[in-house]
């Protein structure tokens, strides 16, 4: 396999972080540089101060020069001096040789002012002689680049922080969206849908993921293929068991019919109807488990449903008591009659087929919010509690604890499982305060 993932990779995180470090530098010099320079009004300011004391300076007045500089040095909080190109000090503060750079006393107003520097720079306004100029001391409300360090910040953590955040954000896009794609077929495959096709679902994409499409579709449809097969295997035994069950059944009716069958001909018409029994569970439940089937078609009576379920089962257990506490109507929608009544049948049968002779079954029925709760409680051994959640599972009977007659395939709880799933139910198993074994079925009302 070649890793076109990688590469595509590489190149997108390589060429994105050059491209993302030459726009951080090139915002950064460009930021910096807009920065150095001082602002329209400072110097509108600075020049109408250089005309102000050239005014004065032309008008020999040399005190009232002195006293405007003295002020105004107080004002800003700076030094002003108006001196000649020949490094002489004519009036205000004494001139600071430190300030003299080459051919200049200081610094134009246009220029570029350095935001690294500590000192502020002086600012050089010439007179109209070109041979004297008004020194100023830049004031500190004028000193441009005051919110640079937070630039700084901004431009070297946050704004990074920010693309690579972006960049992080693409790659994911980039790399979850063939997995949720995956994650649509998967899903559909779930649901019995063999035929979904990865690989159409990830489009034009050639990598890694359409490599991992293509391997799942191999397998679902080989799934697909053992799923039919397995379907027409369980139809073709269907068809070949009850074929000669139904044959046996004719024979055994004819010789029952005899004055006096022997025990040999009802031992077998008893097995034949186990057998009988045995299939049509087995098939249901295989039908139940593959097709997991919504069985959500009408409006259902409980209470009634119950009080024939408890009729039938006190004709075929007599000596056993059933108590039960019901509400006086019970409906629920959108379920099913026949996969109801046989879940409800097996429980109960169960219960009473465990719970020793001259014992009773409790029955309850509760409605809550937006569901009805069934309790069936026996007085039966129980069951261990690490098995509660096993005696679900098909063909399983806990032998130890609960001695099951020969009319028990171990089929009876997991059908009615799988049942109520059918019908949005569930059944849970809990061993009772006072033992026996209690069985919680919830339906919804709706």
């Amino acid at each position: 396999m070649t890793n076109k993932l990688f590469l595509k990779l590489c190149l997108i995180i390589a060429l994105s972080l050059v491209i993302v470090f030459y726009l951080l530098n090139l915002l950064t010099s460009k930021t910096e540089e807009g920065m150095s320079y001082l602002s329209s009004t400072d110097k509108q300011t600075l020049n109408s101060w250089g005309k102000q004391a050239e005014k004065l300076y032309l008008s020999g007045n040399k005190k009232s020069l002195d006293n405007w500089l003295e002020i105004k040095q107080k004002q800003e909080d700076t030094w002003m001096v108006v001196a000649a190109f020949d490094i002489e000090n004519i009036a205000g503060a004494t001139l600071k040789s430190e300030y003299y750079k080459g051919y200049n006393l200081g610094r134009n107003v246009n220029w570029k002012i350095h935001l690294y520097f500590d000192l502020n720079p002086v600012m050089q306004m010439p007179f109209s002689d070109k041979n004297t100029s008004l020194l100023v001391y830049l004031p500190n409300r004028m000193r441009p680049g005051f919110y640079w360090q937070y630039t700084q910040i901004t431009l070297q953590i946050i704004v990074p922080a920010i693309l690579l955040i972006f960049l992080s954000y693409l790659l994911y896009r980039y790399i979850m969206t063939p997995l949720l794609k995956l994650k649509v077929a998967t899903r559909e495959f779930s649901k019995g849908k063999f035929n979904v096709s990865a690989k159409k679902l990830m489009g034009n994409r050639n990598d890694e993921f359409s490599d991992l499409a293509f391997t799942f579709d191999q397998m679902a449809a080989r799934i697909g293929e053992q799923f039919a097969s397995q379907k027409q295997l369980i139809a073709d035994l269907s068809h070949e068991l009850r074929t000669p069950l139904t044959r046996l059944d004719i024979a055994l009716d004819k010789e029952n019919s005899l004055p006096t069958p022997s025990e040999n001909i009802k031992r077998i018409d008893r097995e034949s109807k186990q057998i009988r029994k045995l299939v049509e569970d087995t098939l249901t439940l295989a039908w139940l488990e593959n097709e997991q089937p919504k069985l959500q078609q009408e409006s259902l009576e409980l209470v009634d449903l119950l009080d024939v379920l408890i009729e039938d089962a006190k004709f075929e257990f007599p000596n056993k008591s059933i108590i039960s506490h019901f509400p006086n109507t019970a409906i629920v929608e959108n379920s099913s009659h026949r996969a109801a009544g046989q879940a409800l049948e097996n429980v109960l049968r169960n219960a009473l087929r465990y719970t020793p002779v001259g014992k009773t079954i409790s029955l309850f029925v509760s409605e809550q919010e937006n569901e009805f709760k069934i309790k069936i409680i026996d007085q039966g051994p129980g069951v261990p509690e690490k098995l509660l959640n096993t005696i679900f599972k098909p063909f399983f009977r806990v032998d130890s604890s609960r001695s099951a007659d020969s009319e028990s395939f171990g089929l009876g709880l997991a059908l009615a499982e799988r049942q109520l799933a059918a019908i949005r139910g569930s059944i849970t198993a809990s061993n009772g305060k006072n033992g026996g074994l209690c069985m919680l079925i919830c339906l919804p009302k709706n």
